[in-house]
């Protein structure tokens, strides 16, 4: 049987968004009660990937254990912006909070009780991926957003690397 993660953790921005939100859009965000997009205080309509919201139910239905880790200083506008496309769901574990990547790692690792080992980490900054890396996680650099194709790249690294 391939080995799968036990703990799969995502970057927010330009990973599962395209955008900082500390920085490219304005809190609070609110749904738009008549065209259901949410939206920044200027009426600025918030995109994400287009694959994520398939791929996190497809993890979600696999039964995966998934987490976030953000080091944005806009920690309210985060949590928001997941409450409101309805992504709260998927994730068990949150770290948001300005920081190193490895200290929310180190946070993963003390709440769940896993070896690094055991995690697979997707990011679009390579300094992260080096970081995080270093713990002995597997890490994926994603260029251009998640999409399905940087999953499966991802469970494939994971499923092939010896333990």
């Amino acid at each position: 049987m391939a080995r799968i993660p036990k703990l799969i953790v995502f970057d927010l921005d330009y990973t599962l968004w395209p955008f900082w939100v500390d920085t490219h859009v304005t809190p609070p965000f609110k749904k738009d009660p008549k065209t259901g997009n949410i939206i920044d205080r200027h009426g600025k309509k918030i995109k994400i990937y287009p694959e994520v919201p398939k791929m996190l139910q497809h993890l979600h239905d696999n039964n995966y254990t998934l987490g976030v880790a953000s080091r944005t200083g806009e920690i309210e506008g985060a949590k928001s912006l997941l409450h409101l496309l309805d992504w709260d769901k998927y994730f068990k574990y949150k770290e948001i909070y300005p920081g190193d990547k490895t200290t929310h790692f180190s946070r993963f690792k003390k709440n769940t009780g896993l070896p690094y080992e055991d995690m697979l980490f997707f990011d679009d900054e390579n300094r992260n991926i080096v970081d995080v890396s270093k713990l002995g996680a597997t890490c994926i650099l994603v260029q251009d957003g998640m999409s399905m194709d940087e999953l499966d790249k991802g469970l494939k690294r994971f499923a092939n690397k010896s333990k």
